[in-house]
């Protein structure tokens, strides 16, 4: 079969196409055929030998992806070969980058009509922690002020429209005046452009927007000294999530910024929490319901074959996109 596979660590440049056997599937395993496999921080950091459970090389990235069902192991309920799935495997690193792939049938969803494949590669990453952060953690509520950091990324295009949908008020941080439209486009009612108002004069934004009283809720998905911020933009009883830290650097807090203000801060980590018995099938079967009634739409900016990996993290990495980048694997 096709597939990109890491032979070394580094830039983009590693991603090289190759040909490799099929897997097969074993007890318990489910084949499926990749139509779609979604680009993630993850398989940057993988890439480049950051990503604390990424094995040596030789690798094969891709932790999301959609296709067919093509065969399942012994053991299997529930799940037939010709079926319509999203998956979900960055515990054992099955390598979506592939024409195949061999993941747990615990990480394999049946899909809705209504759902496009290409859609769906962009669920099981970016929209399942944004709803797990939002719902389950912050439990955000129509009461609620929402402050989304970069929020026209994979997670932050998702948690706008998640956190509009409970009917909480949506401040969107983005870098640029492009990227701030379109996520009020998204369902953002307010808007706040980093280009504009950087480091300290964000959090002086954010401050006057909600009348000194601070956010309820803030979604980290930078990390680093964006982080400090956050702390800062909480307020009373107020709950800060964080969930990335693709800024790749320390973070330097002052607890006075918000233990005064009984402020919660919660990690979350997709991984880990599969790790410690997370079963996500619920939470994306819930999500692509909503994605098939269109309550939700998932912008997929980009769409490139496969042997154009690189380019696909190149454009990652940049950081100019707007919303998913999806590889297009094999045929529907």
């Amino acid at each position: 079969m096709r597939a990109v596979r890491i032979d070394e660590f580094g830039g983009p440049e590693v991603l090289v196409p190759v040909e490799v056997p099929d897997p097969v599937a074993g007890p318990g395993q489910v084949l499926v055929k990749v139509v779609a496999a979604g680009v993630n921080r993850a398989d940057a950091l993988v890439r480049a030998g950051l990503y604390h459970r990424a094995g040596r090389p030789p690798l094969i990235p891709g932790v999301e992806a959609a296709g067919i069902v093509a065969a399942v192991g012994e053991g299997v309920t529930g799940l037939r070969a010709g079926q319509r799935v999203m998956a979900l495997d960055g515990v054992n690193a099955p390598g979506f980058y592939a024409e195949f792939a061999v993941v747990p049938a615990t990480q394999v969803t049946v899909l809705p009509d209504g759902v496009e494949l290409t859609e769906a590669a962009a669920l099981p990453v970016a929209w399942l922690s944004a709803w797990y952060c939002l719902r389950h953690l912050a439990k955000v509520t129509k009461d609620d002020t929402v402050v989304v950091k970069a929020a026209a990324s994979g997670v932050g295009s998702a948690a706008v429209q998640i956190a509009a949908e409970t009917g909480a008020r949506v401040i969107a941080v983005a870098g640029s005046p492009e990227k701030t439209a379109w996520a009020a486009e998204l369902g953002a009612h307010v808007t706040l452009d980093t280009s504009a108002h950087p480091d300290d004069a964000e959090v002086d934004e954010v401050l006057r927007l909600t009348e000194g009283r601070g956010a309820d809720v803030v979604l980290d998905t930078v990390g680093g000294r964006a982080f400090g911020r956050s702390l800062r933009e909480i307020g009373h009883g107020g709950r800060v999530v964080a969930l990335a830290n693709v800024a790749l650097e320390p973070s330097t807090i002052d607890t006075r910024d918000f233990y005064p203000k009984n402020a919660a801060v919660l990690g979350f980590q997709l991984t880990n929490l599969q790790i410690h018995g997370y079963d996500p099938r619920e939470d994306l079967r819930e999500l692509a319901d909503r994605v098939a009634a269109g309550t939700y739409r998932v912008p997929v900016e980009t769409v490139l074959p496969l042997d154009r990996a690189r380019a696909a993290h190149e454009r990652l990495e940049r950081r100019d996109n707007r919303g998913k980048i999806v590889l297009a694997v094999g045929e529907n």
